[in-house]
């Protein structure tokens, strides 16, 4: 789980500091890995590597909006839904999120790297050998 903490104008102009959590489960991880010809890890480095800026962007936006998602009050839970997406991605707090990895590599490349499961072995939970952990590095 990777807390983001950001302070921004409200639509009433109203200063706000707040912390949004984002987290993507091995499950997650690994049907992304399985739903991406070559991986996720590859499919980055191809879109980056052809400077790709719209597909880089449709790729930001989406990640962020799977790995988001609300914390229940015991901790048992990570509540995510299309509503919960949808009502974030009209959020101030997305807003600047969103600019901050789309113009700055380094940021980007951090954020993936701490919402993904740090302790992801892939290799361990499948038959395949091929498929292995997405780490995220931006030209």
């Amino acid at each position: 789980m990777y807390a983001v903490t950001k302070t921004y104008k409200d639509f009433n102009g109203v200063e706000r500091t707040e912390t949004k959590l984002f987290n993507l489960t091995e499950t997650e991880v690994m049907e992304m890995e399985l739903g991406t010809a070559g991986g996720v890890a590859e499919m980055l480095q191809r879109i980056v590597d052809a400077k790709d800026q719209p597909t880089i962007i449709k790729f930001f936006k989406e990640f962020i909006l799977k790995a988001y998602g609300e914390k229940s009050a015991d901790g048992t839970y990570f509540e995510k839904s299309e509503e919960i997406s949808r009502k974030f991605a009209c959020t101030q707090f997305y807003n600047l999120l969103f600019m901050e990895l789309a113009t700055d590599d380094s940021k980007a490349a951090e954020f993936v790297n701490h919402v993904i499961p740090k302790v992801v072995d892939i290799k361990k939970h499948s038959e395949n050998p091929e498929i292995a952990p997405v780490v995220a590095t931006m030209n």
